[in-house]
């Protein structure tokens, strides 16, 4: 459930006095209603999910990783509709923030804390309204 992931994200931000924790999150199931048309860009969102994306876009202890596999030219439309929306990526496909070390390889494969992805079972029907919740528990931590 993604809310035990959040809870555990901002557990260990705390316990190991991280500033931020690394969010990604997918666009099509998840954040935007997709369409299935191929040249149509999709730009309804979930329930709750702008309102909740663009809360967690003004936190400054999550950066916000857009984790696609869009075409480069509708990854740049999305950008520019989340834009509009007050929601704003850091990242797309990477973290550059988080380098690899003795406990971790991320040449290959991207750090992130928290995923949001239909496909590991996040249910953007149900899921927001879940979410929003856990972040009002969780108010943004002050360094």
């Amino acid at each position: 459930m993604i809310t035990k992931a959040m809870q555990k994200a901002f557990d260990l931000a705390k316990e190991r006095s991280w500033e931020k924790t690394y969010w990604a999150f997918d666009i099509h199931e998840t954040i935007i209603i997709p369409n299935y048309k191929y040249g149509d860009i999709p730009k309804e969102f979930y329930p709750f999910a702008k309102e909740v994306m663009q809360t967690i876009s003004n936190r400054e202890d999550i950066c916000l990783i857009m984790y696609t596999c869009s075409h480069p030219n509708e990854i740049k439309e999305y950008l520019k509709l989340f834009e509009e929306n007050g929601i704003k990526f850091e990242y797309i496909n990477r973290n550059p923030e988080v380098q690899s070390e003795g406990y971790g390889y991320y040449e290959d494969k991207l750090y992130f804390n928290v995923l949001f992805e239909d496909k590991t079972g996040f249910d953007a029907n149900k899921d927001w309204i879940n979410v929003k919740n856990k972040l009002a528990e969780n108010p943004q931590r002050v360094y």
